[in-house]
């Protein structure tokens, strides 16, 4: 069972949240923060396993939040939930030590995906989020272009076209329409880009399918 703590400074909000992740039967609610320094006094009774944590709050905000929780304990995961996605707020929150930043309108199994996802210590971006975090990196230059990685010369033909999806902040089922294919496959897909790329998590795949996105573009 997932432990899971609310933050939100809506009580709205966290009621809504909370009905709709209960129905997930390896997911639990464990308590609930209207800030960020609520949360923090709360972590320490509770110990949830993943902390879904609002941006804007009183008192403390989520990077705040998420910056002492980091600091103080080991092993909790924090998954940014909020309607901001400007890129201040993105590049605060993951410096932080968030494992994952989404929208409010993320659906709610999607929700539960990335839960679970971050849970196991992968990290989970709403679409658009990682083109926000691409930006932040200087294109190469054609006199400057790295050599392709001979890892990335293994990926297959449908490797390659999941990684770059990846690199467009699409998500296992985004992913699973766009190429006609069921989402555990895309799944497998993923895990075998990581693995055979020796990387952490998507947002490390997307950089690198942006920096060899010429070479990805190349037809097999």
């Amino acid at each position: 069972m997932i432990k899971v703590l609310l933050v939100d400074d809506q009580s709205l909000i966290r009621q809504g949240l909370k009905a709709l992740l209960e129905l997930e039967t390896d997911l639990e609610i464990v308590g609930e923060a209207e800030n960020g320094e609520e949360a923090v006094n709360l972590v320490a009774k509770l110990q949830p396993d993943v902390i879904l944590m609002d941006i804007r709050m009183p008192i403390m905000d989520g990077v705040a939040a998420t910056r002492e929780i980091q600091k103080r304990f080991v092993g909790i995961k924090v998954l940014v939930l909020t309607t901001f996605d400007n890129d201040e707020y993105v590049t605060a929150a993951l410096q932080n030590g968030a494992m994952g930043y989404l929208l409010k309108d993320t659906p709610s199994e999607e929700l539960a995906v990335a839960i679970r996802a971050v849970y196991k210590g992968y990290t989970q971006l709403g679409p658009g989020i990682v083109k926000k975090l691409l930006t932040q990196f200087p294109a190469s230059t054609p006199t400057q272009s790295p050599p392709i990685p001979p890892n990335l010369a293994e990926l297959t033909p449908r490797e390659k076209e999941v990684l770059q999806l990846i690199a467009t902040g699409a998500s296992n089922r985004e992913i699973a329409q766009q190429l006609y294919i069921s989402e555990g496959t895309v799944k497998n897909h993923v895990t075998n880009i990581l693995n055979r790329l020796n990387l952490r998590d998507r947002t490390q795949a997307a950089i690198i399918a942006n920096t060899f996105l010429s070479y990805l573009n190349q037809p097999s």
